[in-house]
Order: C-alpha cells, then sequence, then structure tokens
C-alpha cells in the first residue's frame, strides 16, 4: 500500500504492507486525513522527534476493517477518530486525566505509523487507554479528521477561561486561528481581532467569522488593536502561530491581568520572547498547551454532530495521498487553509 513516510529528515513516498490486527487493535481504512501545522514545520525543517521509517500522519477518520477478538466496544465498518497523544495510563498526569502531558507519552505518526496511508492499524494502546472514539453517522469522515485539531483549541482555552465581553487577539488566521476564534464567540467574547501579515488570508479569516475584526501586518499591531479595544488591550492573546515575535507582541498588547496562551511551538530553542516585566507588572498569565486529551475529542466530535461546529468550511482542497507532496506545496505557496487528504471525492491538484 502507498504511505508517505519520514526518512532521511524529509517526507517521501514510499510502499509498505497493509497491516494486519492484532488481538487487541483493528486497522482502519483511512477516509481521511489532514495535514496540521506540525506536519508542514516538519516538511519545512524536519524534525528530530520522529522515528526513521515511521508512517506520519495524526489527524484521522477511518472505517474499521479487520478488528481482534479483544477490542470491546467497536465492530467492522465503524469510522472512528483516534486522540494521537498517547499517555502510559500510570504516571500523575495520566491519573488526572492530563494523559497529554504524559512523561512518557507516544504518539501515532511519531513512534507508531500514522494516518499518511491507505490503511493504519490502530495500536492495542490506544483502546486501552480510550484515545479511540466513534464518529456519528451525521458527521463526514473529512470533517472527522478535523476533530484533533479543535481539540487542541479547546485544550488552550481550558487555561483562558474566555467569558461574555472578553477582548481575545488571536496571531495567525490559519485554521487553527479560525478555530480560536470560532471558540471564543461561543463562549461570549466581545471582540475578536485577527493579527495577520498575510491580507489575503485575513480576508478569507473575515470572510468565513463574519463579525471579526482584522490587523494586518503592514500596520502596528500594538497601536491598532489598543485602538479597536479603547485602550483596554485584550484579555486574552492565543498565539497560533509559530512566530517568536508574536509572542512578544502578545505581552504588549494584552490587557492587565490579560492571559495569553503560547500555542504555536517554535523550532529550534525558542527562548527570548518573553519580556519577564511586563509579565510581573501587569500581572499577566502565560499558558502552554500541547495536543489533546480523549475527552476534549469527544467533546468536539459530539460538537460536530449536533451542528455546533462546521469544520468543513476550513477545507480548502482534498487530495489524493498519491498527491500529498503537492498538498504541501500548495500550503506553502498558495496559503491554502486546510488540505485534507481523502479516499474518494479528491480534486485534481
Amino acid at each position: 500500500m502507498l504511505v508517505c513516510v519520514f526518512k532521511n529528515g524529509k517526507f517521501e513516498l514510499a510502499e509498505k504492507p497493509v497491516p494486519k490486527a492484532s488481538a487487541d487493535s483493528a486497522v482502519v481504512k483511512v477516509k481521511a486525513t489532514s495535514i496540521c501545522g506540525t506536519d508542514f514545520r516538519t516538511y519545512i525543517h524536519g524534525s528530530k522527534k520522529i522515528l526513521e521509517g515511521i508512517t506520519v500522519g495524526h489527524e484521522v477518520c477511518g472505517e474499521i476493517t479487520e478488528i481482534g477478538s479483544g477490542v470491546d466496544g467497536f465492530a467492522i465498518g465503524e469510522r472512528v477518530t483516534v486522540a494521537p497523544a498517547l499517555g502510559c495510563g500510570e504516571c500523575y498526569m495520566c491519573g488526572k486525566g492530563h494523559s497529554n502531558m504524559c512523561g512518557n507519552l507516544k504518539t501515532l505518526g511519531y513512534h507508531f505509523d500514522g494516518s499518511f496511508a491507505e490503511y493504519m492499524e490502530i495500536p492495542a494502546p490506544f483502546f486501552a487507554r480510550g484515545n479511540v472514539n466513534h464518529v456519528a453517522r451525521s458527521v463526514d469522515s473529512d470533517q472527522a479528521a478535523l476533530a484533533e485539531p479543535v481539540a487542541c483549541a479547546v485544550n488552550a482555552q481550558e487555561f483562558l477561561r474566555i467569558e461574555k465581553g472578553d477582548y481575545v487577539g488571536i496571531f495567525g488566521s490559519g485554521f487553527i486561528g479560525c478555530s480560536h476564534a470560532e471558540l471564543a464567540i461561543a463562549q461570549g467574547a466581545e471582540k475578536v481581532i485577527m493579527i495577520e501579515p498575510n491580507t489575503n488570508r485575513l480576508e478569507i479569516a473575515k470572510r468565513t467569522i463574519p463579525g471579526i475584526y482584522g490587523v494586518t501586518g503592514d500596520a502596528d499591531v500594538v497601536s491598532s488593536v489598543r485602538e479597536i479595544t479603547d485602550g483596554r488591550g485584550v484579555d486574552v492573546a492565543i498565539v497560533a502561530c509559530s512566530v517568536g515575535s508574536a509572542q512578544t507582541t502578545a505581552l504588549k498588547i494584552a490587557a492587565k491581568r490579560g492571559r495569553i496562551s503560547l500555542f504555536g511551538g517554535l523550532p529550534d530553542e525558542g527562548k527570548g520572547f518573553v519580556d519577564s516585566n511586563l509579565v510581573h507588572y501587569n500581572e499577566l498569565g502565560i499558558f502552554g498547551v500541547h495536543a489533546s486529551t480523549p475527552r476534549q475529542n469527544r467533546h468536539v466530535l459530539d460538537w460536530l454532530a449536533q451542528g455546533k461546529i462546521d469544520a468543513a468550511k476550513y477545507i480548502a482542497k482534498r487530495y489524493r495521498l498519491a498527491d500529498i507532496m503537492q498538498a504541501f506545496d500548495d500550503i506553502a505557496k498558495k496559503g491554502i487553509m486546510k488540505a485534507v487528504i481523502v479516499d474518494e471525492g479528491y480534486q485534481t491538484p
């Protein structure tokens, strides 16, 4: 079968045998799998975390085609998603329900063969620790594949406690930035300001989410945000991009006692972007975020089934697996919002 693997520091298409289920695992036909920001950063910069030769990809919806006798609660023909961050199930953080913070974390597409493939095995530990979730019939596979990145935004916002009347500033108008905007609006944010240097991307976000404010890269971001917020600044600043200078600016636009999410991981060491005096004197709260939990994934799948979230509107194009390198190239050169690899219904590149 065709797969996309990480080899010699880059992605490449290859052939692997179709996996077979063990007594406690299952095999799915990949119906849809999407390219996330981390995948794209790896495509550009490489990664020291991904095992050599591993099949990459982790935002996935698949249909079970083979299942072991020891797997309860699932059946052939059902569609499922996978929360890709797998905790050990035994440590303190796993016991507190924060399995994404496990010190022995293993991740689909990093340590286990992932979803950029025609078929994928869901290893036994993912079933044992509740990381596999059912997909409702009303939810399309390509939308279900986007539940995981939305769950990561949910994880970040659980720290931020956005409430009615808050002003929220978001750096980056990609899929994650727009997900943050929609979640903030749903929680009662009065003003949502998208900060994006790419004018075309910003206009797409403003059309997709009516009512948000926009600040382009040509503007003085701090002055523009202060003007929109009547001098107050934002109660919540979310850095949904991998740009260190955006973290620096986030502290400058935050209102006193503001909350800041450093959502986007930075390449290399990522040091030297936070002004500790601003944190100290303005009583700012800074939060990190990494991945998501199975619980948060289930919440998003429920919202999709109830029609509270429309993830499909962010899908810019659907590709065949054989054209995945074209998808990465389109993200790099055309700045498309969200690329999804599907088993049918794809568009000619």
